[in-house]
């Protein structure tokens, strides 16, 4: 899969570039969007805008009211921290990558891609965990209060938020040892990954 942090073009005569001081190295910037391309990113924003506020909600509540503390309010608290910050990094990130020449440098993007990348799969483990809390609820209710506690249900959030760093940096170990490698010109940044 490819992602890229600004756009690969050829640099033609006239066009502006990202570094100007680096003719025969630097990105061209991005042309300016459609209306098409305007409206999709009005409302991806609204979007992100929506989750990050709903799920700051839910993280306030549930950090702030001491009877809320239960093995899947401590699940849904960890997938709502996970939701809020893929709101926060979407509206940011993406909103700053397709509308710009990316000058943050290639450790950045490579970082930004693994944060990205770690919160969503930190966000697909909760999904599952709070699967799993509901089953057990649901098919064994009279044993869900012994095998199901606040301390395990905080164990299990601690576990998949670790998994979930491991996994995306084993993922992108390459990227980040090497960040930049795969630039065709500076403003650029790509990433293969598996």
């Amino acid at each position: 899969m490819t992602e890229s942090c600004g756009e690969r073009m050829e640099v033609q005569d006239g066009a502006e570039l990202c570094f100007p001081q680096l003719l025969n190295t630097s990105c061209r910037k991005p042309t300016p969007h459609r209306f098409q391309d305007v409206l999709l990113n009005v409302v991806l924003s609204s979007i992100s805008v929506l989750t990050i506020v709903l799920n700051l909600l839910v993280i306030i509540s549930v950090s702030h009211f001491r009877q809320l503390h239960t093995p899947t309010n401590i699940l849904l608290l960890s997938l709502a921290v996970s939701d809020f910050l893929v709101g926060l990094l979407l509206l940011l990130g993406e909103t700053y990558r397709q509308t710009q020449c990316w000058f943050l440098g290639d450790l950045l993007c490579s970082l930004y891609f693994f944060v990205v990348y770690f919160v969503f799969s930190t966000s697909v483990g909760d999904m599952v965990l709070i699967s799993i809390d509901r089953y057990v609820a649901i098919c064994h209710p009279l044993h869900y209060p012994t095998r199901v506690t606040v301390t395990k249900a905080r164990l299990c959030v601690l576990l998949c938020w670790f998994c979930s760093v491991f996994y995306s940096g084993f993922v992108f170990k390459d990227a980040l040892n090497q960040p930049g490698i795969n630039n065709s010109c500076d403003g650029e940044f790509l990433l293969f990954y598996i």
